[in-house]
């Protein structure tokens, strides 16, 4: 499940934006063999509260384009497919029998500002977005280098699905 949250009022949300988040999420999730009925929940917000979220949550006092809150512990260095894919969540770990993945903060403000700073359409910046969340809720990271290789490398594979080029 897929939970879509607009609290901003600055960029328009527009049905083909929720259907292709929607679309580009599963995609990613079925990419990544989460083979199992899960939840994500992702908030549209604007500059001003990711900034107040980051700070909160991250003591850095500035903006930024999404936050991800992984519900999942992984092993350093591993993903879901390597270390979930047949084990056996606690009670604790689902709703409704859906296994909690985490949560998405994406501002739709920075994201339009990025689409015109890298040349591309807002759908493509918001969709790429959205896909990096989702590889940080499946235990992706980009701290070292090699890290930041192998995240940018499905990055690229999950979105090269789609019509949303650079």
């Amino acid at each position: 499940m897929i939970f879509i949250d607009n609290r901003q009022d600055k960029i328009e949300v527009t049905e083909k934006l929720k259907n292709t988040i929607e679309t580009v999420i599963e995609h990613a999730l079925k990419e990544e063999k989460v083979e199992i009925p899960c939840e994500i929940s992702i908030i549209f917000i604007d500059n001003e509260k990711i900034r107040d979220i980051n700070r909160e949550n991250r003591n850095i006092d500035r903006v930024t384009d999404v936050l991800s809150f992984p519900m999942l512990s992984y092993p350093n260095g591993r993903v879901f497919k390597e270390v979930y894919l047949n084990y056996e969540f606690e009670p604790s770990d689902l709703d409704d029998g859906n296994l909690v993945l985490g949560d998405i903060a994406l501002s739709l403000e920075k994201a339009k500002e990025q689409s015109v700073e890298f040349d591309h359409s807002f759908l493509r910046e918001a969709a790429y977005l959205t896909v990096h969340s989702v590889l940080h809720l499946l235990g992706y990271d980009h701290m070292e280098e090699e890290e930041k290789e192998i995240m940018r490398k499905r990055e690229e594979e999950i979105l090269n699905r789609f019509a949303l080029t650079r």
